[in-house]
């Protein structure tokens, strides 16, 4: 209960305005007589009334902006991303249901970290249990939503950086891809429309939204030229002597009824093929199985087959190589390479040379 206080000190009396402001932190302001305190404490519960905060309580008018008006100001700024109409517009929704009127300056890591917890223990679609993977990209949402209020002055700091990080560990070294003969058998399985994007995709290694926007304009000089990808970099791929002949007898079908390589009789482009693909799997007995694991065949049958990390790298058009080296196991002639160069360590090479024949590691 806000209230003025007598206080007999040294110096003599002056009076006390005890209150709490808006974010409930007790306050005390000193006046030397009465009149003035008693002035004050009115200007205080006037203020708590109207919401005019900001003109008494020495705070910004900036702080007082809720989480909702931050969405809306952060969605300006951001709906123009690829990424904004496919998961950020549902993102933003879930982290608006939770937070909404609460005031940014009121939210702490307790509750960024109470929210956390509170998403992995609900479930998601289906009944199924709520990846670390999902809670993740909520977090790394909110994170960027306070960082950016920071930046734009309305926050002093982000309540994020009050405590450890919270983002759950994931499992990024998921590494399935199909053998020869099951390639073999989901080429079979696949419907007529499905199978050239199939095709393609395992002697391409390109992403889903990269094969299903593909345009005939991209194929130049025996390579596709990729411009609209994941990282933002441009790339080329090689186009083999079988890819060849895919598209070409893609191209005869399709009369180039269409600018982009996979269409349907009318011309009209395909946007998703999940139904199809899952079905094709279930056929051919694939458990386990993603369209994206098709890139995985890709990069594992070339690191297999001798080709270096860094061409398999470029192919891919991984921006760090570590997202590479998953498939450096598959491999084990680089590590050969690596210890050929200890042969003769120690070792008086003229007399080895005369006294014993030469072997080879693999025979021992």
């Amino acid at each position: 209960m806000a209230k003025v206080i007598k206080r007999q000190g040294k110096r003599g009396v002056s009076w006390v305005v005890d209150y709490l402001d808006p974010e409930g932190k007790r306050k005390r302001k000193f006046f030397p007589l009465k009149k003035d305190g008693e002035a004050y404490l009115g200007k205080v519960l006037a203020a708590k009334r109207e919401g005019r905060y900001y003109d008494v309580f020495d705070i910004k008018k900036e702080t007082q902006m809720t989480f909702n008006e931050l969405a809306d100001e952060y969605e300006k700024h951001y709906q123009s991303q690829k990424s904004f109409a496919k998961s950020k517009r549902y993102l933003l929704a879930m982290v608006r249901e939770h937070f909404g009127e609460k005031k940014l300056s009121q939210i702490t890591y307790y509750d960024l970290d109470t929210y956390r917890n509170l998403r992995k223990a609900a479930s998601a679609r289906g009944g199924k249990p709520r990846s670390e993977t999902s809670v993740n990209r909520e977090m790394a949402l909110l994170s960027h939503m306070l960082g950016k209020a920071v930046e734009w002055g309305i926050l002093e700091t982000s309540p994020f950086k009050k405590g450890n990080r919270l983002m759950f560990k994931e499992n990024n070294h998921r590494l399935r891809f199909l053998t020869s003969e099951e390639v073999e058998a989901l080429l079979k399985a696949c419907s007529p429309h499905l199978k050239p994007i199939v095709e393609v995709a395992l002697l391409t290694g390109m992403r889903r939204g990269e094969l299903l926007g593909l345009k005939w304009d991209q194929f130049r000089n025996g390579f596709i030229y990729l411009t609209e990808t994941k990282s933002g970099k441009a790339r080329q791929i090689p186009v083999s002597d079988r890819l060849a002949q895919v598209l070409k007898e893609l191209r005869q079908k399709n009369q180039l009824k269409s600018p982009h390589v996979f269409c349907d009789s009318q011309g009209r482009r395909f946007h998703e093929v999940k139904r199809s693909f899952t079905s094709a799997c279930r056929r051919a007995g694939l458990e386990d199985f993603r369209f994206h694991d098709l890139r995985h065949t890709f990069a594992s049958h070339l690191v297999m087959n001798g080709v270096s990390l860094k061409a398999v790298q470029e192919l891919l058009g991984h921006a760090d190589i570590k997202m590479t080296l998953r498939y450096s196991h598959l491999s084990q002639a680089h590590l050969k390479e690596a210890v050929a160069v200890l042969n003769n360590l120690g070792v008086d090479t003229k007399l080895t040379q005369l006294s014993c024949p030469k072997q080879k590691a693999d025979n021992l």
